[in-house]
């Protein structure tokens, strides 16, 4: 029994010895071990993915060109495609070689495309109305660019270009101080049923019939907007009355200095046997006007892709736009298109 009883002592007091040994420390709890691993990364990254801003959309823009014509009309081109690249803007470009059906086929296919916008440089003034409507029923505001159409105004946003009847009333203006307000003059008008022929000439010709009766239209012809065309047609004016005619008037420069060509091949002097105003400005007028061969040119201004595009934009950012937006423009005259000529940029 004492054996046992001393045996038994032993092993309370080496357990009693044990129980007062600084213990291991115990491991983390799991939670609490991933929160001092955690690094500070995720948390940045997130905040760096709010703080940055979304992608503007890019703006989608269709633009019905009515051909390539004149000088002028590739002025016209040149700035809506110069400045859709320096914007940014996806332009989708139609150059319908002067052919109305060509242009309503690529306005079709802009709604297809789901542009935001589409301008358009109507070839004519009629024949739009059913294909505006369809760009109406589609959403998708329309610009008219440079020239109208005979169309309901609630089928488009707004019209950006000249006042073609105040070009025709410069001109008038122009000739008739040059002609010291007696003469016969011949006209070359521009596309049939266009809005800048049909506008330039009621301009004119309202300005002459009211303050000019000495002055008389002897002819007036189609040279749809061509330099060719503008040739031939002065040619069978000469042919039929050229000891009679004193001035032209051309409703564009390009018709005008091929009508300088047929007056030159006639024999007589442009600008000082026939006096000479057209429409438009372009490099050429003011070359012809420093060769003392045209004498005035109104003009009309190509230039028109930046405000186009202010439109666009404001369009599409809900804002108001006015339904007529005009283009500067001014008159520039042979005395002084030497000095003019090195500033002009079309």
């Amino acid at each position: 029994m004492k054996k046992v009883f001393a045996m038994l002592l032993t092993g309370v007091m080496m357990f009693t010895m044990a129980g007062c040994s600084k213990p291991a420390a115990a491991p983390a709890p799991a939670a609490e071990a991933a929160a001092e691993t955690k690094t500070e990364a995720p948390a940045e990254e997130a905040k760096t993915e709010e703080a940055k801003p979304a992608e503007a959309k890019k703006l989608v823009v269709g633009y019905s060109q009515l051909g390539a014509e004149s000088e002028w009309r590739t002025a016209c081109t040149n700035s809506v495609k110069g400045e859709a690249e320096k914007r940014g803007v996806d332009l989708k470009f139609s150059d319908a070689q002067q052919k109305q059906e060509n242009q309503i086929k690529a306005i079709r296919s802009f709604i297809a495309q789901k542009v935001d916008v589409i301008g358009v440089s109507p070839v004519v003034e009629s024949g739009w109305e059913t294909v505006f409507k369809e760009v109406k029923d589609a959403g998708i505001p329309l610009v008219l660019v440079d020239r109208k159409a005979d169309v309901p105004e609630d089928l488009y946003a707004c019209f950006l270009g000249s006042d073609f009847k105040a070009e025709g009333e410069r001109a008038a203006e122009e000739m008739a101080t040059l002609l010291g307000g007696k003469g016969n003059i011949v006209e070359l008008q521009g596309t049939v049923g266009s809005s800048a022929a049909v506008e330039r000439l009621e301009g004119f010709k309202a300005v002459i019939e009211s303050k000019y009766p000495d002055i008389k239209i002897i002819k007036s012809q189609t040279g749809d907007f061509t330099r060719a065309k503008g040739k031939e047609v002065m040619e069978a004016f000469l042919k039929s009355d050229g000891k009679n005619i004193q001035g032209l008037y051309a409703h564009n420069d390009d018709m005008a200095i091929g009508a300088i060509q047929a007056i030159e091949e006639y024999g007589l002097k442009p600008g000082t046997d026939i006096k000479i105003v057209s429409v438009d400005a372009v490099k050429g007028a003011f070359e012809a006007m420093i060769a003392g061969k045209l004498n005035v040119t109104v003009e009309c201004n190509p230039l028109l892709g930046p405000q186009f595009f202010d439109v666009c934009e404001k369009i599409v950012a809900g804002e108001a736009v006015e339904k007529y937006i005009p283009s500067e423009e001014g008159i520039y005259r042979q005395e002084t298109a030497a000095a003019d000529l090195p500033s002009r940029q079309y």
